[in-house]
């Protein structure tokens, strides 16, 4: 959500017990409530708002903040139609980037972090108007408000005199506030979908008496998981359903409703939710179809749905959700349809799909792994995969979260919250769509490059999520992490007494990008100085056909205690020279022995030609059916290991004075019209302050162009100049290495003869370097995204090239940099002198710099850009700009106030602020 100048937008959140309350801008319609508020604090709450228990100061204030006066900004937070809070920003006119706040909670509202959610939102919207810096005035003996400003995260000096401390604070958020604000939002968001994820009561809605229907499947579901808690099904006429008993309405429920299941037609769902909302229910599951997909009148329907729920502190999951199951054993919650019930565990299931969440459930019970909970999404009117992982967060029965998604949400705040919850826990997701087109025809550069595929592979890269590609990859995968240590690095050992069968399985681990070493002498010689015969130990270890219990057990326990693999893959074929099942029991007890002694390695097994071992059977071992099933998930978990290991990115300091230099050059650009491409002077106006600008000088004709090459001192390149005439290289309007002045002169008038006209020209010193092509793509769905390619006219051919979602710090740009094949051009290949890494990583960062402050920039391509020893020099810029529109993405740095459809407010106690 970004938040428009002057007009901040209405906003649902979440305050700190989990209630749902609304923020929005005030107008003069509010003057009765603000009044009332006025009327209704304590005198001591008066008295630390104005210094003074004068009620008559308070209406005079509240008539000022519904004036309509253009420079004050007044944001309300409400719930349940009781105003709870005001704040206000008053703009100084001799200081127009400064305004004094004040702020006023009723006493109903202290302690759930009402004063410290304004704050957030008005520094949001003052951004905006450019305001960087807050003052207020508090008297000393106001502890609440001054721990509201010490905590909020946002820069701050003060000084004490006379009893009333005076702050001075940026707009702009720290690193430390914007985590304190995540674990927060962690606690809301779990505190308001407590009930839903440990429900102890429940009611059902639609359940039809012929035994057809969804609402008899869930209710029959529920009964057969033996559910510990209370159980009512809602019937006009029924006494008892399959022997639950059947109530008339809500209203005859004898005790609290956690969740209510809801299979009714759509068209009766809305008078459900409104029995709800008076009879006080915390979360209602909506089975039922029919809503958005149907078209307006349904889109209709459920938002009206959405808003009781909002004003009644309601969750809703769904429509369209399969239901819930809280696999807990001191709750055996099954609401779906579905019958496959794992055994319980740490993993954490949500699915937007019910055929895929159906699928996830019956492939973790057929595996045997253990899973705490699965949560349908469904459409996501409400609950989404962002909001399950901050409230799994912290939830210590969570070891592990796993998502089907088919959108993001908002991909901002899934950013945010995901790498939160990757920074503790293992996050994995499939993502439905990733092959839909998203790019225009015709585009080039990175837009053409930046499809569904990249754009979330870019996210999920720099957030820690590991990408599965189905549902069977993501329950093997999860398995893997779930019951192995984390790999300290990509080495594999293989140990096997099939040669063919450990080949193959190098070859899968060649393909994933992990390395197969060849052991050292001495370890090779430990492991076959217990073999008589048939032993190959260079890795793979191949023990020969009629290998027995002792052998696998040596090999294995060598390899573990070395210190030259990461991990073991043991590939066992049954023969009926050896038996399977002693080579078992030598694996567990080697991995026991190992694990004892510290040797924290991953061990997988595959066993192919006989019965598979029963799931756990083998103890410290994840089982697989195939090598390549073990070495994909083994390649998942070395990439998430290594994401776990990096150093914490540098936080990023947000020029907010550039920004806005910058933004108004943008606004000029493209006041006039559509989207366009950009001259070369135009781009160095915009871009300059960036640190982004052609080489070379522009020239118009032949003459004046040898004039200029002349002065730059030759060789030269010469290019046309014009923006808009793409693949300029195709069409020979490209000329290197040109050494004298009648070259040039000739170059350009070749130039005139192609294109039939006069032509302005861009001659440029010519360099040498590695060629990469950088650039910036607007992307539909995920905002902003920095493109790092192989570059030149080999940059389509080669397709070595990663995305990065903005903005970027030096790891970030590192990280890309180091993923390129032709990364050891860059690191000094075959004894050539290393490029000047540094100014590449600077040149990326300032890219996503450019991506973050300016959405008028649509698409901007360096390419190429020429690596030396000595720097890196964009060759060739295009820029394309158009009106801003406001973008789904935004960064993750800004504060959660802007990053999300459900936000939340911190826990912290608060009355009123300074004096006016």
């Amino acid at each position: 959500m970004t938040i428009d100048a002057g007009a901040p937008a209405k906003a649902d959140v979440l305050l700190s017990d989990g209630s749902i309350a609304t923020v929005r801008p005030a107008d003069q319609t509010d003057l009765e409530a603000l009044l009332a508020l006025h009327d209704e604090v304590s005198e001591q709450s008066l008295r630390l708002r104005f210094f003074a228990a004068n009620r008559h100061a308070g209406h005079t204030y509240a008539e000022h903040l519904c004036s309509g006066d253009p420079g004050v900004v007044v944001l309300l937070a409400e719930a349940h139609g009781t105003l709870l809070g005001v704040a206000s920003a008053e703009i100084d006119p001799e200081h127009p980037d400064s305004a004094e706040v004040a702020f006023l909670v009723a006493d109903i509202a202290h302690g759930h972090g009402v004063g410290t959610l304004l704050l957030e939102h008005l520094a949001a919207a003052c951004r905006q108007r450019r305001i960087r810096r807050f003052t207020a005035e508090v008297l000393v003996e106001n502890q609440a408000m001054l721990q509201v400003f010490a905590d909020a995260g946002f820069p701050a000096t003060r000084k004490v005199s006379e009893g009333v401390s005076t702050w001075q604070i940026a707009t702009d958020p720290t690193e430390s506030g914007l985590f304190a604000a995540e674990a927060r939002e962690s606690v809301a968001e779990r505190l308001s979908l407590q009930p839903l994820l440990y429900p102890s009561s429940v009611a059902v809605v639609g359940v039809r008496h012929d035994g057809g229907g969804m609402g008899h499947a869930v209710l029959t579901s529920i009964l057969r998981g033996g559910f510990t808690g209370d159980l009512w099904v809602i019937h006009p006429s029924a006494d008892q359903v399959i022997g639950v008993p059947a109530l008339p309405n809500l209203t005859s429920v004898p005790g609290p409703v956690d969740v209510l299941v809801v299979a009714a037609p759509a068209a009766q769902v809305l008078e459900v939710v409104g029995d709800a909302a008076s009879r006080g229910v915390s979360t209602v599951v909506v089975i039922s179809s029919g809503f958005a997909e149907l078209g307006p009148a349904g889109a209709r329907m459920r938002r009206a749905v959405l808003q009781i729920a909002r004003e009644h502190d309601i969750r809703i999951l769904g429509p369209n959700s399969l239901g819930l199951l809280c696999n807990d054993p001191s709750i055996r919650l099954n609401a779906t349809f579905s019958g496959s019930v794992p055994k319980p565990g740490g993993l954490a299931l949500g699915s937007q799909s019910g055929g895929v969440g159906v699928a996830l459930l019956d492939l973790a019970r057929e595996r045997g792994l253990g899973v705490h909970s699965f949560i349908s999404l469904g459409d996501q009117s409400d609950v989404s995969g962002a909001d399950l992982l901050a409230a799994w967060h912290d939830d210590p029965w969570v070891t592990a979260g796993a998502l089907y998604l088919e959108d993001l949400g908002h991909p901002g705040r899934f950013a945010r919250v995901a790498r939160r919850f990757s920074e503790h826990k293992p996050l994995l997701a499939v993502i439905g769509g990733r092959s839909r087109p998203s790019v225009p025809v015709g585009s080039s550069g990175p837009a053409a490059a930046a499809t569904p595929a990249v754009a979330i592979d870019a996210l999920f890269a720099q957030t820690g999520v590991v990408v599965c590609d189905s549902a069977a990859d993501l329950v093997r995968t999860a398995d893997l992490l779930s019951t192995q240590p984390l790999p300290a690095g990509g080495r594999l050992g293989i140990v096997t007494n099939a040669n063919g069968i450990g080949s193959l399985a190098a070859d899968a681990a060649d393909a994933a990008g992990l390395l197969v070493p060849a052991l050292s002498a001495g370890l090779q010689a430990g492991i076959a100085g217990r073999r008589f015969r048939r032993t190959s130990v260079a890795n793979p270890v191949d023990l020969g056909v009629d290998a027995g219990a002792e052998a696998f057990e040596a090999a294995v326990g060598a390899l573990l205690r070395s210190g030259e693999v990461d991990a073991v893959l043991v590939a066992i074929v049954a023969t009926s020279v050896a038996d399977t099942l002693p080579a078992l029991d030598a694996l567990t007890a080697v991995v026991g022995r190992a694990r004892a002694h510290g040797a924290g390695k991953p061990v997988l097994l595959v066993t192919l030609g006989g019965p598979d071992p029963v799931a756990g059977s083998v103890k410290g071992v994840t089982v697989f059916s195939s090598p390549e099933d073990a070495v994909g998930s083994l390649a998942h978990a070395v990439r998430y290991a290594a994401w776990r290991t990096m150093p914490r990115d540098e936080w990023v300091e947000h020029d907010a004075d550039r920004a806005d230099r910058a933004r108004d050059v943008a606004r000029q650009l493209t006041a006039d019209g559509p989207a366009r491409w950009l001259e070369p002077q135009e781009i160095d106006r915009l871009l300059a302050d960036y640190g982004i600008s052609t080489v070379g000088e522009t020239a118009r004709g032949p003459q004046e162009a040898a004039q200029v090459a002349e002065r730059l001192g030759f060789p030269v390149a010469v290019k046309l100049a014009a923006p808009d005439v793409l693949h300029k290289t195709d069409r020979g309007l490209v000329r290197l290495g040109v050494q004298t002045c009648a070259d040039v002169v000739s170059a350009v008038e070749d130039f005139e003869t192609e294109l039939g006209s006069a032509a302005e020209v861009l001659v440029q010193p010519q360099r040498d370097g590695v060629e990469l092509a950088l650039g910036i793509t607007q992307h539909p769905t995920f905002g902003p995204l920095v493109m790092v390619a192989a570059g030149g006219v080999t940059s389509n051919l080669l397709d070595d090239r990663t995305f990065l979602v903005p903005p970027l710090n030096r790891q970030d740009a590192a990280r890309a940099l180091r993923s390129l094949r032709i990364w050891p051009t860059l690191d000094g290949y075959r004894g050539a002198e290393p490029v000047d890494v540094v100014a590449l990583e600077e040149l990326v960062v300032a890219l996503g710099q450019v991506a973050h402050d300016l959405p008028e920039v649509v698409e901007l391509d360096l390419n190429p850009v020429l690596a030396g020893p000595h720097g890196a020099a964009p060759v060739d810029v295009k820029v394309r700009v158009a009106a801003a529109s406001e973008r789904t993405s935004l960064p993750r740095q800004l504060t959660p106030v802007e990053t999300g459809p459900l936000q939340r407010a911190p826990s912290t106690p608060e009355c009123g602020t300074n004096g006016s």
